[in-house]
């Protein structure tokens, strides 16, 4: 088919034929994003020639996603020194006031200051006073649920999951993750695989994990690279242990040795990728993230 054939069968409605009009709009198939239909009814009427080679497209794109880079991982950076956080979270801090994760770094930082200052403590974020108390920290948290923020609905969420009230996690995980909270998806695919809160759902858990892996959560994507393994599917393993292992996941890396014990990746793929765990790893560090470790 020549460039114009093809540039004019994308203006057409894949099922009657008509052509993209003034008065006439086409809608692009949502999952394929290959065809065009001028109305739902024809949508419908090709369903059983287009359904085929629609399933095949759809299963491409997402792949194209899943196995994209993610710039950073979900954390992002520290609202206050702007590096990259690490993805070790004891070396980081809630706080319950704004729900914004510091390093610890920048939080023991704030705390000498302040003693030294003889200040009150406050959040070195928001500068709201800091909790006094476990019951004031979760007076915090019930107020960011109440303004619909995902961060605090999802650690209510977790927290309700530690008492064993398993059907109000899943209900706040799942409003968490509806609200674009990363590590909601990450926890609903553990509810999900031990039927917690929900039925044992293997499609439903690959799903949380994926939606989790292609925001940049290494510990998502480190369980669907052994997801992967289990069923011998070793070149999607190598990519998402890959993929961990440049966002600075250890675990992966280790992973990744084995592989090229076994030869299931190139030494060049696994060199490339050596180098890239130890740069976000570096990236992650500061003088005054290692002096917080010293005083640990």
């Amino acid at each position: 088919m020549s460039a114009d054939q093809t540039e004019a069968a994308d203006s057409c409605c894949a099922s009657c034929g008509i052509a993209e009009l003034d008065d006439i709009k086409l809608k692009t198939c949502d999952a394929c994003d290959l065809v065009k239909y001028c109305s739902d009814e024809c949508q419908q009427e090709h369903r059983p020639q287009h359904e085929a080679m629609c399933k095949e497209r759809a299963v491409e794109l997402r792949d194209e996603k899943l196995f994209k880079q993610p710039e950073s991982s979900h954390l992002g950076d520290c609202p206050i020194c702007l590096l990259p956080l690490p993805i070790n979270m004891r070396e980081c801090s809630m706080m319950s006031c704004c729900s914004k994760l510091i390093c610890r770094g920048c939080s023991d930082a704030n705390y000498l200051r302040q003693l030294e200052e003889r200040q009150g403590r406050v959040c070195p974020f928001c500068r709201h006073p800091t909790p006094k108390t476990q019951e004031e920290g979760n007076k915090n948290k019930m107020k960011r649920v109440e303004k619909k923020d995902p961060v605090a609905i999802r650690e209510i969420g977790k927290k309700h999951y530690h008492k064993g009230d398993y059907d109000t996690a899943f209900e706040h995980l799942t409003n968490a993750a509806e609200l674009g909270d990363v590590d909601a998806h990450y926890q609903l695919s553990n509810l999900y695989r031990k039927g917690h809160g929900a039925e044992k759902d293997e499609k439903k858990r690959l799903y949380h994990l994926e939606e989790a892996a292609i925001a940049g959560h290494p510990d998502a994507r480190y369980n669907l690279a052994c997801h992967e393994t289990r069923i011998k599917r070793f070149d999607r393993a190598v990519k998402h242990f890959i993929i961990a292992a440049n966002l600075g996941d250890d675990e992966s890396i280790q992973q990744l040795k084995k592989c090229y014990k076994y030869g299931d990746v190139s030494k060049d793929d696994f060199a490339a990728a050596l180098r890239a765990h130890q740069a976000a790893v570096d990236a992650t560090k500061s003088p005054q993230r290692e002096a917080a470790k010293d005083n640990a």
